[in-house]
């Protein structure tokens, strides 16, 4: 890009299980966009947190803690790291312990306002380099309210445990179904305390993936990031 053109801008957000994570990184990748996982953030902070020895119920300690926290985000989409204190952690923040405790650092509002700083920060470099898929919590209203295009990627409830349980236990028979509701459904509930993510702001585009495959959602919503990048060249 010259000095004046901008990258487009594309946040996502969307319930656990809803697919926002593969489908902003495979829409990515395929467009040659950034790709920012915000969610991974949080998880960082509970895993620093959690190292450190840090009361998790200790609101302030682990507010001091997140500012303090060493992190580095990769944003290609083909390989996202995520590093602390140079320490790759991509694999150990995806542990059921870590997915267990995320929502007690994630509605912290002060542990929020310290990562919403930094995902602003984030979204405007690579907004003037490339552009960037952003998605997580709070991206379409609170993080990046003027992107180019925001998506609210909703799914029923069936589906989203399907997959979420696909993902995590490699089946989706009842026992795994049974498995996987407490991390979707109570960190669903933990995060609508501190989120808004089950109906679209205004402005924000709906794409319900309940009866999509991957392929089609994929597609459904690079038609809709080409669209914003044309209108905005």
């Amino acid at each position: 890009m010259s000095g004046n053109e901008r990258g487009v801008v594309v946040a996502v957000d969307g319930p656990s299980g809803s697919g926002k994570s593969t489908i902003s990184r495979l829409v990515a990748e395929q467009l040659g966009l950034a790709y920012l996982d915000t969610g991974a953030m949080y998880r960082a902070a509970t895993w620093w947190c959690v190292r450190e020895g840090i009361d998790l119920d200790d609101a302030d300690a682990v507010a001091r803690a997140t500012r303090e926290l060493p992190l580095t985000m990769g944003t290609d989409p083909a390989v996202p790291g995520v590093a602390v204190g140079g320490e790759d952690v991509s694999v150990v923040i995806r542990s059921t312990e870590i997915s267990t405790l995320v929502s007690k650092v994630a509605t912290n509002l002060d542990v929020r306002a310290e990562m919403r700083r930094r995902q602003r920060a984030i979204i405007d470099e690579e907004r003037a380099r490339r552009g960037v898929v952003a998605e997580g919590r709070d991206i379409t209203t609170v993080v990046a309210p003027d992107a180019d295009l925001r998506i609210l990627l909703v799914a029923d409830e069936q589906a989203r445990l399907r997959r979420r349980a696909r993902e995590v236990h490699g089946a989706d028979d009842e026992a795994a179904l049974e498995a996987t509701k407490d991390q979707v459904l109570r960190r669903d509930a933990d995060d609508a305390t501190v989120s808004s993510f089950h109906e679209a702001a205004e402005g924000v585009v709906t794409v319900d993936s309940s009866d999509l495959t991957l392929e089609e959602t994929v597609a459904a919503v690079r038609r809709l990031v080409e669209t914003a990048r044309a209108a905005g060249s």
